[in-house]
């Protein structure tokens, strides 16, 4: 088993930046890839970033250029620093973690506001 605790959300202005941090802690030799989802209210859960063990990184079009996915592993711990925020990046963001199965954290809160 794989827990994820995030942390790091709260209110920010447009513009502003705000760091992410994930915490891993479980199974976590197993853990190959991890990420940032992110759920707004009335939509599906998207993808932001993810970052796989050896350091590949993917991002969504939407946050390419203004958000940075990185990876501690000894810490076993992942950011994503969120730069240049605008109003629509306001969402819960989830942690997730792809080891032997499927691992999310409860989520945290970014707000910006325009």
């Amino acid at each position: 088993q794989v827990q994820l605790v995030e942390s790091g959300g709260r209110l920010v202005e447009t513009g502003g930046s705000l760091r992410l941090s994930c915490a891993a802690s479980g199974g976590i030799f197993s853990i190959n890839t991890m990420g940032w989802y992110r759920q707004a209210p009335g939509k599906q859960r998207e993808l932001v970033a993810t970052i796989t063990s050896g350091g590949t990184t993917v991002y969504a079009a939407s946050v390419k250029g203004r958000f940075t996915i990185s990876r501690d592993n000894a810490k076993n711990t992942i950011y994503l620093q969120m730069n240049s925020l605008k109003p629509e990046d306001t969402a819960v963001y989830y942690c997730r973690a792809l080891a032997r199965g499927d691992y999310w954290g409860q989520g945290t809160q970014v707000t910006v506001s325009s």
